[in-house]
């Protein structure tokens, strides 16, 4: 498992270091085959198929990514990520990205392979698994087209609300959260990448709080979380809150990206494609929403004739989740400070 894990971690550092286009194909291809043995490492069908979903996709968007370079290096004669693309490379890279990250129209795979997996695997696949695809979009950003990233922001927003909507286990509704929230991340690409950046270390930490707080809690459903309480008071605040915070909510760390992110596209003009984002970003916060009232304020229907869970010695380490839920909680005054 260190090792698999340690492979992860290389071909993402890879792809963000790299300069020519086929170490950066070589990094995301590492991160595609070290993730297929951590999701099938659960000896179920849901599993090997969530393993199959995701080597097929991630491996058609690979390929697409070796064909625009391939084609760019053909007509330019240039294999550097920095330069200009060919008009033709720039709409497959595009594509390709938008593959790899799960943006609309192309996040059919990402519910579906959250779904299969486990816990851990399925938060390995919505923070670990978007750094690398989103350095690459931060290096070519210069030469990607704005317009096609505005749309696919703009459809990630809505896609991930309104499919979040009606869905029970809480692993597809944060694949959900995180096309929505890739969508603000795709629309704000093109105009100013510093806030992109933000966004996306913003969203890893708040997406670590709420998944660690899951993992711990065991809530594998929404009828799970309502009895998170019995385990820990505590951790039912903290998961409230960090959910809230997920959501955008303005006391919290989450509004910091939106806020800026609405700022900056009105400053361009885009005023009806914030409004609509805007009206997305409701969407989402109502399943949050749902989420926090399932967890802190009510309780499971069943007739429980104690007040606490069994406590064994847990087995998950709780201190992990102190760091990230305490920044995805407190972070809004220090916003000055990050904009420098």
């Amino acid at each position: 498992y260190m090792i698999i894990l340690s492979t992860l971690a290389t071909g993402t550092i890879i792809t963000m270091t790299s300069y020519h286009w086929l170490m950066a194909w070589v990094g995301l291809e590492l991160n595609t085959l070290a993730v297929i043995p951590i999701i099938s490492t659960m000896h179920h069908p849901r599993s090997t198929e969530a393993a199959t979903k995701y080597f097929l996709t991630q491996a058609a968007a690979s390929a697409l990514i070796l064909f625009s370079s391939m084609t760019n290096a053909w007509n330019t004669g240039s294999w550097d990520i920095t330069q200009p693309l060919t008009p033709p490379s720039y709409i497959l890279l595009t594509m390709a990205l938008a593959m790899k990250l799960g943006l609309a129209p192309l996040h059919f795979w990402l519910p579906e392979v959250i779904q299969g997996s486990t816990m851990t695997t399925a938060f390995i696949i919505t923070t670990w698994q978007k750094i690398a695809p989103m350095s690459l979009i931060f290096l070519t950003m210069n030469n990607l087209s704005t317009s096609i990233f505005l749309l696919m922001g703009l459809l990630s927003s809505l896609v991930g609300g309104w499919g979040g909507l009606n869905q029970t286990q809480t692993r597809k509704i944060m694949a959900y959260s995180s096309i929505a929230h890739l969508g603000w991340m795709a629309t704000i690409s093109s105009i100013m990448t510093n806030i992109l950046i933000m966004n996306l270390l913003i969203y890893l930490i708040m997406t670590t709080s709420v998944f660690l707080s899951l993992i711990i809690s065991k809530s594998k459903t929404i009828q799970d979380t309502t009895s998170t309480w019995t385990l820990s008071p505590t951790l039912t605040i903290i998961m409230m809150l960090s959910l809230l915070s997920l959501g955008g909510l303005p006391p919290l760390t989450g509004f910091i990206p939106k806020w800026l992110i609405m700022e900056e596209l009105i400053l361009q003009n885009f005023n009806l494609l914030i409004s609509m984002m805007a009206a997305s970003s409701l969407l989402s916060l109502f399943f949050y929403l749902r989420l926090t009232y399932t967890t802190a304020l009510t309780l499971s229907p069943n007739t429980t004739q104690t007040k606490f869970k069994w406590r064994f010695y847990p087995n998950t380490l709780t201190m992990f989740i102190t760091i990230p839920a305490t920044i995805s909680i407190f972070l809004l005054p220090m916003t000055p400070l990050i904009l420098l």
